[in-house]
């Protein structure tokens, strides 16, 4: 499947913010969307000259900021989408739930990983076990109760120590329990759209993808 490989840092001047893709690096260094609050591209410092954005630019450009921010494709992030249009309740919330509950997203949530990025990695090199299985497909839904840790033989690798280090030994948000000591975590229960710590107007993805 194809995939970004270019710099991070483009994605975020683009969408005109943070997007703490390189994670911890973004608190520690001066993003280059500070330095140059402006698109990239020949015509990036025009940007601000132009007509104001219209509707439909403002849904696309939410809907790119969030997939980018779990750095997701176009149809993995429409699979999610046309998934949970179906569910009872607030599509764009639920949106946003699924999206928290991926395996790679919990894995980078614990502390295991720095961004997503290298916590997806850390699925797919099978580093990762749910209930004490080891499981390698980043997309899976975890669900309330599971345990994720991290396996016993690769618990000494450098990039999950020193994720761990940066994490420290606070909890990152309330519906996730975490044993830094061990490398081992909980979903405690469903997140709500308050508990999830992403800036995001789901609303508009949802009036876009309706369209």
């Amino acid at each position: 499947m194809a995939r970004y490989t270019g710099p991070v840092c483009k994605l975020c001047r683009r969408e005109g913010t943070k997007l703490f893709l390189k994670g911890t690096r973004c608190l520690t260094e001066k993003c280059a969307v500070e330095r140059r609050a402006y698109a990239p591209g020949q015509h990036g410092q025009s940007t601000g000259r132009r007509r104001k954005a219209s509707e439909y630019a403002k849904q696309l450009r939410e809907k790119q900021k969030v997939k980018r921010i779990y750095g997701l494709s176009e149809r993995q992030f429409r699979n999610i989408f046309d998934r949970v249009l179906k569910e009872p309740g607030v599509t764009g919330e639920a949106l946003l739930v699924a999206l928290e509950s991926r395996l790679d997203n919990l894995v980078y949530r614990m502390g295991f990983a720095v961004s997503r990025k290298q916590a997806r990695q850390l699925v797919r090199h099978r580093h990762i076990q749910v209930n004490e299985r080891t499981v390698d497909v980043p997309s899976y839904r975890v669900r309330p109760g599971e345990e994720i840790a991290v396996a016993a033989g690769s618990r000494e690798l450098v990039l999950v120590k020193h994720a761990l280090e940066q994490f420290g030994r606070g909890q990152p948000v309330s519906w996730i329990q975490v044993d830094t000591d061990k490398a081992r975590g909980r979903m405690r229960e469903r997140p709500t759209r308050d508990a999830i710590p992403i800036a995001a107007q789901e609303q508009l993805i949802v009036e876009l993808y309706s369209k």
